[in-house]
């Protein structure tokens, strides 16, 4: 069976070019770029019967008629979305590999346990890779949702409300935690709405709806640069489309086009 080989080199990643101009994850028996012998290949497990390798590269490919480096983000637009998901899963294990070279306990060499997990050669602790959890959330007042400029944001969009998840506090205690800090703003009715992997670097994003109730819109300054209620009609620019914040919107917009 061919392997597919998803390679990065930091957050770009080698995509096959094929001769009707679309593009594909590289595959066959060997690696289409030569290994060093300090190179970790991965082992990663999907359902089904792909057989995926995956690993770094010191330096990005160049003056090649085949293969083409491309952001990770790009790539969601010129990947199927099954490849995209896979080189996302690929950068997240990539990126928890290698920041667990030595253990956390007595800073002895880490190694394979499994095919995603760890046992320190020496103490024989072991860990998994971690997800860094937070919500995003979509706040309704009539026919205006209430729609952010983070100053995180690259770029001038206006996304949604979100923030991670704090130890101890469920899913919907976080949504109304980091709605109130972040917006003065008081909600209810909150709706789960889907859930998505984002892999810069390694984090579930969980998506939510959610109605106004209370409160007089005080921005958080130090999150959020920019942010007021919008109808459909007075839209700035929104998120693109891979995110799980373009998916709410959009799903808002479909349901508002009468």
């Amino acid at each position: 069976m061919k392997k597919l080989w998803i390679i990065f080199c930091k957050d770009e990643i080698v995509l096959e070019k094929r001769e009707d101009g679309t593009y594909s994850i590289p595959q066959g028996e060997e690696p289409p770029v030569a290994t060093k012998e300090w190179t970790h290949v991965m082992n990663v497990t999907f359902a089904g019967d792909t057989n995926v390798k995956t690993f770094y590269i010191n330096s990005p490919i160049t003056n090649n008629n085949k293969l083409e480096m491309c952001g990770l983000r790009k790539s969601y637009y010129k990947l199927s979305k099954p490849y995209y998901d896979k080189a996302g899963k690929c950068h997240e294990l990539l990126y928890w590999d290698s920041n667990t070279k030595f253990c956390g306990v007595c800073g002895a060499p880490m190694k394979m346990h499994t095919d995603i997990s760890k046992r320190c050669t020496n103490c024989g602790k072991e860990v998994w890779p971690s997800l860094a959890t937070a919500i995003i959330v979509l706040i309704h007042k009539d026919d205006e949702v209430l729609l952010v400029n983070a100053k995180t944001f690259r770029g001038d969009f206006y996304g949604l409300v979100s923030g991670f998840v704090e130890t101890g506090e469920t899913l919907e205690e976080a949504v109304h935690r980091e709605v109130f800090e972040e917006t003065g703003l008081t909600i209810d009715n909150i709706k789960y709405f889907g859930s998505q992997p984002w892999p810069y670097p390694s984090g579930l994003m969980v998506g939510y709806n959610a109605d106004y109730v209370d409160g007089k819109l005080h921005l958080q300054r130090n999150e959020l640069a920019n942010g007021r209620w919008f109808t459909k009609d007075n839209l700035p620019t929104i998120p693109e489309k891979l995110s799980i914040a373009r998916m709410i919107i959009d799903d808002w917009l479909l349901n508002n086009s009468k």
